[in-house]
């Protein structure tokens, strides 16, 4: 099974959608911000078995949109579910393999997107 990247800077939150998302998918690892995210997507065999990453909490020094458009410079072909905000919108997040899914939403809406994304990213060729 693929690795889930959890990027959310809101410990308690984290902790929490980390959990939930561990009852059904097994490798689910958190980065703090998204330099710690773009840090873990550099190394090679971290990125090779990432599936998709998850974008929780509005990034520090960088936008939630230019976050995502800076992980699919690195890497285009891996999904990214956007947690969003009512400041938000989905056309914020132009491009393929990204989507946003606006608060608020149940557990269940988030495992559901996260089990399509990781069903089309495995169906894909890299």
């Amino acid at each position: 099974m693929a690795t889930i990247l959890l990027v959310d800077n809101d410990p308690l939150q984290a902790l929490q959608r980390k959990s939930v998302l561990e009852r059904r998918f097994n490798d689910v690892q958190r980065a703090s911000d998204a330099a710690e995210a773009l840090c873990l997507v550099e190394q090679p065999q971290f990125a090779g078995n990432l599936g998709l990453i998850i974008s929780g909490e509005p990034m520090q020094g960088i936008g939630g949109p230019a976050f995502v458009a800076e992980l699919h410079t690195r890497l285009p072909n891996v999904p990214v579910l956007v947690l969003g905000f009512a400041s938000e919108a989905e056309t914020d997040y132009p491009g393929g393999r990204v989507r946003f899914l606006p608060r608020p939403f149940t557990n269940e809406e988030m495992l559901r997107a996260t089990g399509e994304l990781l069903a089309q990213h495995e169906l894909k060729p890299a």
